[in-house]
């Protein structure tokens, strides 16, 4: 008997798009990379050992950005790939298979979005970890492919006289800080960087993300098939609203970042609630510099 669905998502179509996107993904996933590359960053500038370390998603793409920083590997020990697909060990986020206190770190660059019962899964990768072991997490916010969302709302709705979901909801920055709270986290912190990526025309985006594996596994998707004439009026609406004067397209990504500790008695108590609403920056004692709008492809 399968387990019931406390979320939008549909598991089995989104195994199924993931497994299909594998092949592909390394010429779609910058912005994998970039979150990998972040996480990497922030682990950088904290002085301790790492003996046994998950890499939750990505595809490698956080071993790579570990290896890449000599000082930092050193001090990262045996790092276990983990995936929905196309890693070394195959996994479910919402039923994770690991013992309790089996790692150091957990490292996730842009997986944990497509979890239904988030707050369930970050008790389980809690629990995962050892006393004093942290927890790295980037996932998509609410604000991704915002432009992509309004275009499509607004040429179904034109040409059907209503819209069903075709983008997939995200959390936002202050859900997520609480989140990390009710997980039972310690000195959880949450920032975001948000990447603006530029097309020559709409359908690229819509072919990166078919091949980055980040389409839409909507559980409960709109009975009205992405017909090719509400495609095309979604394209002109998003070449007509949302183009930059050289006539190249906007895509908006917001990642949000996530850090947090097991519990330990060595750690430092926060002065008052709502701590998990500080700057990731400070929680971690990295500089904060301003990211942008940063464009890309």
């Amino acid at each position: 008997m399968n387990a019931p669905r406390l979320g939008p998502f549909e598991p089995r179509l989104l195994r199924q798009r993931k497994r299909r996107a594998a092949p592909s993904f390394r010429e779609a996933a910058f912005l994998h990379a970039r979150a990998a590359e972040d996480l990497a960053d922030r682990l950088e500038a904290i002085p301790r050992p790492f003996p046994r370390v998950l890499a939750l998603g990505g595809a490698g793409l956080f071993s790579e950005a570990v290896r890449a920083r000599p000082g930092l590997s050193a001090r990262v020990g045996e790092i276990i790939e983990a995936d929905i697909a196309g890693a070394a060990v195959a996994v479910d986020p919402e039923a994770l298979p690991f013992a309790a206190e089996a790692f150091d770190l957990i490292a996730s660059p842009l997986l944990l979005h497509w979890v239904n019962d988030l707050p369930g899964a970050l008790i389980q990768l809690r629990r995962a970890l050892r006393p004093d072991g942290l927890l790295l997490a980037a996932l998509f916010g609410g604000e991704t492919l915002r432009e992509l969302r309004l275009a499509l709302i607004e040429a179904e709705s034109e040409l059907t006289g209503g819209a069903g979901p075709r983008v997939a909801p995200f959390a936002d920055l202050q859900d997520l800080a609480h989140l990390m709270q009710r997980a039972g986290f310690a000195l959880p912190a949450a920032d975001r960087d948000v990447v603006t990526v530029r097309y020559a025309e709409p359908m690229r985006l819509f072919t990166d993300l078919r091949a980055m594996g980040e389409t839409a596994a909507l559980a409960e998707r709109s009975p009205r098939a992405l017909s090719r004439r509400i495609l095309a009026r979604t394209l002109e609406i998003y070449a007509a609203r949302f183009a930059d004067p050289d006539g190249r397209v906007r895509a908006t990504f917001e990642i949000i970042h996530l850090a947090g500790w097991a519990p330990h008695e060595s750690q430092q108590k926060p002065l008052k609630p709502g701590s998990a609403k500080a700057r990731l920056a400070d929680a971690l004692g990295v500089k904060e510099e301003s990211a942008g709008d940063k464009a890309g492809r």
